[in-house]
């Protein structure tokens, strides 16, 4: 086992979110390239491993955001999440996600990864309300979010252009008293079985 897969800064049930380091940049520039990945994020152009290795130099700093990498609880990389626009004055952040393994996709990984960093982001970070931003056509990543809490705060509509059209952007949200509520009854269950 290499050293990255030994770190550990949140674990989930079946995930391990880590740091990310220069030595995933291959691996993102990948994941980044793939027009079956690309098609869900905000970037639509090109990228090089120069350009992805000065954004996670970037992270360095902490005024980013923060992105970690999610791995498999056998090491294996399969995407990246992380958490921007961190405001502690008004106790609000934005997640992003990105599962680049597409043999990973709709297995409940990102589900997974996305409750170890709400937890982190209300429970450590103190944070009151997380927002999530997602293209209408990626119906997989409203799903995973309303199974993880988040509620409808609004449609931006033919927002974003994609695949020769514009497209709705719709807003999610979770406040810290519902996640905190929700984690609660999951706990509940688990102890009644």
């Amino acid at each position: 086992m290499n050293t990255t897969q030994s770190i550990v800064f949140l674990r989930g049930a079946k995930t391990v979110l880590r740091p990310i380091e220069i030595s995933d940049v291959p691996l993102l520039t990948k994941w980044i390239n793939d027009p079956d990945v690309r098609m869900y994020l905000q970037t639509n152009k090109p990228m090089s491993e120069i350009a992805e290795r000065k954004w996670v130099e970037s992270l360095a700093d902490g005024k980013g955001g923060i992105a970690l990498l999610i791995t498999t609880y056998t090491g294996v990389p399969i995407g990246v999440m992380g958490l921007h626009d961190i405001n502690h004055i008004d106790g609000t952040a934005t997640t992003g996600a990105m599962i680049g393994e597409k043999r990973y996709w709709g297995k409940g990984y990102g589900s997974d990864a996305k409750r170890a960093l709400l937890a982190y982001a209300f429970e450590t970070l103190n944070l009151r309300k997380i927002c999530s931003r997602v293209y209408a056509f990626n119906t997989r990543s409203i799903a995973y979010s309303r199974k993880c809490g988040y509620v409808d705060d609004g449609v931006q509509h033919k927002h974003v252009f994609r695949n020769g059209e514009y497209h709705d952007v719709v807003q999610l949200a979770i406040f810290k008293d519902e996640w905190l509520k929700m984690r609660q009854r999951a706990r509940t269950s688990r102890r009644s079985r």
